[in-house]
C-alpha cells in the first residue's frame, strides 16, 4: 500500500518528467507525443472541473439560490448554442452570445475598475500620504487622462507620458514578474524531478 501511494507516483512522475526533458533535448517526436498526452489530460481535467461546477450549482439551484440558477442556465444555453453550431444548424450562435453578453459585462467591469482604482488611490493618499502613494495617484491620473478625448496637443503630450509609464516602467515590472515565474517553475520542476517535491501525494 505504501508503494502504491508513494513509490508508484514517484516513479511515474520521474519517468515522464525525465522522458519529456530528454525528448526536448534529443528526441523532439517523443517530447511532442508526451506533451500531447499532457494537453489531453489537461482538457479532461478542465471538462471534469466544468461538470463539477455545473452539478454543484445545480444542487444550489434546487435549494433556492437564484445566482446559481443564472449560472446553470447560462452554461446550458452556451452548450446548446455550441452544439447547434457544431451540427451546422446555426452559424456563429455561440460567438454571438459571447459578443452580446460576455463582452459587455467584461467592458462594464473594466470601466468600473478605473473608478475603483482612482477611489482607492485617493483613499491611500489620504490615509498614508507618502511618496509611493503620491506616485501611484499621479500615474493613475495620467493613464486615465490618456484614455479620454483630449485636444491634439495635450493628447500627444499625455500620450507620450502614458507610453513611458506603460512601456518602460510597467513593461519592466512585467518582465521581472515573468522571469520570477519562469525561475519558480524551473525550481519546482527540478524539485519534482529529483523527488524532493511530491504534490501528487497530497
Amino acid at each position: 500500500m505504501s508503494f502504491l501511494k508513494q513509490g508508484l507516483p514517484l516513479i511515474v512522475a520521474l519517468g515522464f518528467g525525465l522522458s519529456t526533458l530528454l525528448g526536448l533535448l534529443f528526441v523532439p517526436s517523443l517530447a511532442h507525443t508526451l506533451l500531447g498526452w499532457g494537453t489531453l489530460l489537461a482538457v479532461v481535467a478542465l471538462l471534469f472541473g466544468v461538470l463539477n461546477l455545473f452539478f454543484v450549482h445545480a444542487g444550489r439551484l434546487f435549494r433556492g439560490n437564484l445566482y446559481s440558477g443564472v449560472l446553470v442556465l447560462s452554461m446550458l444555453a452556451v452548450f446548446v448554442l455550441a452544439v447547434l453550431d457544431g451540427l451546422e444548424l446555426t452559424q456563429g450562435a455561440a460567438d454571438m452570445a459571447f459578443h452580446w453578453a460576455q463582452a459587455p459585462i467584461e467592458a462594464t467591469l473594466a470601466a468600473l475598475l478605473a473608478f475603483f482604482l482612482l477611489f482607492a488611490a485617493a483613499r491611500l493618499l489620504h490615509r498614508r500620504p507618502n511618496r509611493w502613494s503620491f506616485i501611484f495617484f499621479i500615474t493613475l491620473v495620467i493613464i486615465l487622462i490618456s484614455q479620454s478625448p483630449l485636444p491634439e496637443a495635450a493628447a500627444n503630450w499625455v500620450g507620450w507620458l502614458s507610453d513611458i509609464l506603460t512601456i518602460v516602467f510597467a513593461g519592466a515590472g512585467m518582465r521581472g514578474l515573468l522571469i520570477g515565474v519562469a525561475l519558480g517553475a524551473v525550481t519546482i520542476a527540478t524539485r519534482i524531478l529529483v523527488g524532493m517535491e511530491r504534490p501528487y501525494n497530497q
